[in-house]
């Protein structure tokens, strides 16, 4: 992806952006942009009905399909989203059956292209964003328009570099460089960047140690921008991307993708990967060393998900689990991330080592991400791989830890670190990958077929609007487990709805990925800090998205309810006086533009649009026209 002669110099993300917007300079705070890849995961079935209710046709964008990411399913409901996903295809949205895969590794091995913008409602695809496509999250309202018109409006991001030098050493892994990264505070350069400038921020890998990784363990570290409180992550497209492109049979889809010299990066974050050591995620979220836990038994082991590991990391834990048995009181379970690696895994013989070994192969459904289905036990250490759900305070968590550290538990029954192997695994990656999409469902069933009802659920925008003041009842964020139990039998008592009030990033993550349920009684998240892209969740949810100082946290702790004016009322982002008690309380309003439009539930003028394209038509470049392979240049 080459720069115009006089453009300044821009990061990745700028440059994928840029490509796609009528608005190359990218001057506004939100721009509309050209989007190539559509991906519906969390709750296709609604998104694709939303979309419908507003006029789909036939998908505009360069790919779109649906995962059928539940597959433990039975009876109506199966028949239901069955003949849902049916209808899709006659709208040109290509579906993944359900067995396929987790959604990221699948999209990563068979439709993800460097210097592409995709969108999607999963947040926990962001992986994708290691073979260099710029991947963001955006809610329902965005995704029907990606669907319908190809567009979205977004946050114009800055982008912080993630420079990484050095190589890995024998028994330390992808995963442990991003526990490494958490451990140094990335979190805390993400946040200070964000207030700074009031927008998202995307990561940037690169580096001499970038370039040595594959793209399976970039995907692994890709998956990090999400728990850090980025809006994305991108890694340089590059010899490897090309290699990991021919061999899945997609390399034309490969595009040079790099930062400009002198791109403008808010900050550097620098790590060695020889000096990583093989580190743990317990179960509070703290990063710590595997030896402060060493001995402590292990009840469940899960191997693989949708992140945090890669085929060359389940190759090597077949290796190094040949000729042992699983101990009697551990539960070895095996989520094997794609179709594709569980074809390579019985062609090379490995899917029989674990087998034999104790390995229980559980089917990918993303409920077992979310621990909804083989949940951590009662007692003892659960582990597992893959990128872990925000910790909400009353709900039993599992240690994340990589492959290797996994393996050592599952061979000895007890914590410790993978280096006592002693003899690391020598791993042959196949060049030639299994490519077959039998589950990938790409035109429309001729036969007739009864399609149930719409709900009106999945139609509608938000469940309600922020359109006049509001007393809300205030909840603490940290009991996420009551609040879910309080929406199931009928929300607040004796209020309009309720503010939670949220101290730690994990619990604002924890209630984003509670929405649209969340939306029929939450009115207000007010939090020290909330990231610029689950704004944007909140809002179109009708949920008012509110920053507070960290020291009037404790103060709304004791307080039973808060008064919000009407929006009319806020001068500019903060409102000047917010009744709490007998006193006021500075509040600041972190939606801007048409994310306040979602909050309220109320459109612009008709000027203001006619205004806004005019402002779009403005210049003598004329309209984009997309080329072939997903470029955009002038028409």
């Amino acid at each position: 992806m080459r720069a115009r002669a006089g453009d300044p110099p821009r990061t990745m993300a700028q440059k994928i952006l840029a490509a796609r917007s009528s608005d190359p300079r990218l001057a506004e705070d939100m721009v509309e942009v050209q989007v190539d890849q559509v991906v519906l995961a969390r709750d296709p079935v609604a998104i694709y009905e939303r979309a419908v209710a507003g006029g789909l046709r036939k998908s505009q964008a360069e790919v779109a399909i649906a995962y059928d990411s539940h597959c433990v399913t039975g009876g109506d409901v199966y028949a239901a989203r069955s003949a849902a996903f049916a209808e899709m295809t006659g709208h040109g949205i290509l579906v993944a059956r359900a067995g396929i895969g987790f959604p990221g590794p699948v999209h990563l091995e068979r439709f993800a292209s460097p210097g592409r913008l995709c969108v999607t409602d999963e947040p926990r695809f962001m992986g994708v964003g290691g073979i260099g496509m710029l991947t963001l999250v955006v809610p329902p309202t965005s995704l029907t328009q990606a669907l319908t018109h190809a567009t979205v409006v977004v946050r114009r991001p800055v982008s912080v570099q993630v420079l990484l030098t050095g190589r890995l050493r024998p028994f330390v892994c992808a995963r442990d460089t991003a526990l490494e990264l958490q451990r140094r505070g990335l979190s805390d350069v993400v946040r200070k960047v964000e207030e700074s400038r009031g927008v998202p921020v995307v990561l940037e890998f690169m580096g001499p140690g970038a370039r040595l990784l594959s793209v399976g363990e970039r995907s692994v570290l890709a998956g990090l921008a999400g728990h850090v409180g980025a809006t994305a992550a991108l890694f340089v497209g590059d010899e490897r991307t090309e290699v990991f492109l021919r061999d899945q049979r997609r390399s034309k889809a490969h595009r040079t993708l790099s930062p400009d010299a002198g791109a403008p990066f808010e900050e550097v974050v620098q790590v060695d990967l020889g000096a990583v050591d093989p580190l743990l995620l317990d179960e509070v979220g703290r990063v710590r060393s595997v030896r402060d836990l060493a001995g402590q038994p292990v009840s469940q082991a899960l191997l693989g998900g949708d992140s945090g590991i890669s085929l060359r990391d389940l190759l090597a834990t077949a290796v190094l689990l040949k000729s042992k048995r699983v101990p009697p009181e551990l539960a070895f379970l095996v989520a094997v991330p794609s179709r594709q690696m569980l074809e390579v895994l019985a062609n090379t013989g490995a899917l029989a080592d674990l087998i034999a070994t104790g390995a229980r192969l559980v089917e990918p459904d993303l409920r077992v991400m979310s621990g909804k289905l083989y949940g951590p036990p009662a007692s003892g250490v659960a582990l597992r791989s893959c990128d872990p759900e925000p910790y909400v305070a009353g709900r039993r968590g599992s240690i994340v830890a990589s492959a290797d550290t996994i393996a050592y538990a599952i061979a000895t029954g007890k914590l410790g670190d993978p280096r006592a192997f002693k003899r690391p695994a020598r791993v042959v990656i196949p060049r030639a990958l299994p490519n077959d999409d039998v589950l990938v469902a790409r035109k429309a069933d001729r036969r007739p077929m009864a399609l149930p009802a719409r709900s009106s659920r999945s139609c509608r925008l938000s469940s309600s609007a922020w359109q006049a003041g509001q007393t809300l009842e205030l909840v603490n964020g940290s009991a996420l487990v009551e609040l879910e139990r309080r929406m199931s039998h009928g929300g607040p008592n004796g209020h309009g709805g309720w503010a939670v009030v949220c101290s730690t990033l994990d619990e604002v993550r924890g209630l984003s990925s509670m929405t649209p349920e969340a939306s029929q009684h939450v009115r207000a998240v007010l939090a020290p800090y909330i990231p610029r892209s689950l704004v944007s969740l909140f809002s179109a949810a009708g949920i008012a998205a509110l920053r507070i100082e960290s020291e009037d946290t404790l103060g709304l702790m004791n307080e039973r309810t808060i008064s919000l004016p009407p929006p009319s009322h806020w001068a500019g982002r903060t409102a000047a006086e917010v009744s709490l008690g007998a006193g006021q309380l500075p509040l600041t309003w972190l939606a801007i533009g048409l994310e306040r439009e979602w909050a309220t539930g109320t459109p612009p003028p008709p000027a203001n649009r006619a205004n806004a394209a005019s402002k779009r038509g403005a210049g003598t470049a004329g309209p984009k026209a997309r080329r072939p392979g997903g470029e955009v240049g002038e028409a």
